[in-house]
């Protein structure tokens, strides 16, 4: 009997110790990943969330600590409320059409034509253009004297738009560049999956005599449910991180429509020097798309379909 307890002891000290060499050996593998992630991600996370408690000088060193003052300040400064309304609007602007205008050119994309490829080809492109460029041919376009934009609506009668310099354009201006510039990431991702739906459901399909549009909704949405879902996250996050095309076409202007909130906290740290109150606001920023996040899976997970 005592030699079986041994026995059990010995092989349950063995496990232990083979399991305790398995997370040093796995530990050994993710050490280049954590180093990586420490630098990169959670030092600048901490050092982010302990500036917001400070005021600091032009240098970035901590001067006074002033507890939730910072955000205190930026709830009741009507610059950043503007901005966090700014930011949701463009949200509602970019989002859905990008992804309603990915999916229609995917679908078309999808089908089994000649000379397909050329035009799969031509509806990705925008993938591979710089937010600096492509914010610069927009400006191009836009531009309230030689830009084409203008001289259509001339040429049809209709008095020029300042597309860029009128509060109630800019921000749908910047959106329509937005879309543009990021309908061909969504287009290749959704193209994917729609390649990826197995074959054979259409072929049922036909057999039960299923017309184009009850195999869309029946079939083809439903099965691309993950893509979408994805995309839709991806999207909403980039949104909310949009700065590149702001600072090109509008510098945040005018009158602060298009001064999201991405902008608003680098004009904050990188023009004013208040590195407190902009990291007051990259928590605010943290704490939005967490919270959006979360929302997304709570509420759209349910609905997506996996094979």
């Amino acid at each position: 009997m005592q030699t079986n307890e041994l026995n059990l002891q010995y092989v349950e000290q063995v496990k232990k110790k083979q399991r305790i060499k398995n997370f040093l050996h796995g530990l050994l593998f993710l050490l280049p990943s954590i180093l990586l992630f420490s630098i990169f991600v959670f030092y600048p996370m901490i050092r982010t969330i302990y500036l917001s408690f400070f005021l600091t000088n032009a240098s970035g060193e901590t001067t006074v600590f002033v507890g939730l003052e910072n955000y205190l300040n930026m709830f009741t400064s009507p610059i950043f409320l503007k901005s966090i309304q700014s930011t949701f609007l463009f949200v509602l602007y970019t989002v859905p059409a990008t992804i309603v205008i990915s999916l229609f050119l995917a679908i078309i994309a999808n089908e089994k034509l000649k000379g397909i490829g050329f035009f799969r080809t031509i509806f990705s492109s925008t993938m591979g253009i710089s937010v600096a460029a492509a914010s610069v041919f927009w400006m191009y376009l836009f531009n309230p004297t030689m830009g084409l934009l203008n001289q259509f609506l001339q040429s049809i009668g209709v008095e020029s738009i300042g597309w860029l310099t009128d509060p109630d354009w800019a921000l749908f201006s910047v959106s329509v560049t937005t879309v543009w510039m990021n309908i061909g990431f969504t287009f290749l991702v959704l193209l994917g999956g729609l390649q990826s739906i197995d074959s054979y459901l259409y072929e049922s399909a036909d057999i039960e005599g299923a017309g184009y549009f009850y195999k869309l909704r029946r079939i083809t949405l439903p099965m691309l449910s993950p893509t979408l879902f994805f995309v839709l996250t991806v999207s909403i996050i980039n949104a909310f991180q949009t700065f590149g095309q702001i600072d090109i076409l509008t510098h945040g202007g005018p009158q602060n429509e298009t001064n999201l909130i991405v902008y608003s906290i680098y004009r904050e740290a990188f023009v004013n020097y208040q590195f407190g109150s902009a990291s007051a606001q990259a928590v605010i920023l943290f704490i939005l798309i967490l919270l959006m996040t979360a929302l997304q899976f709570k509420l759209g997970e349910r609905k997506v379909h996996y094979q």
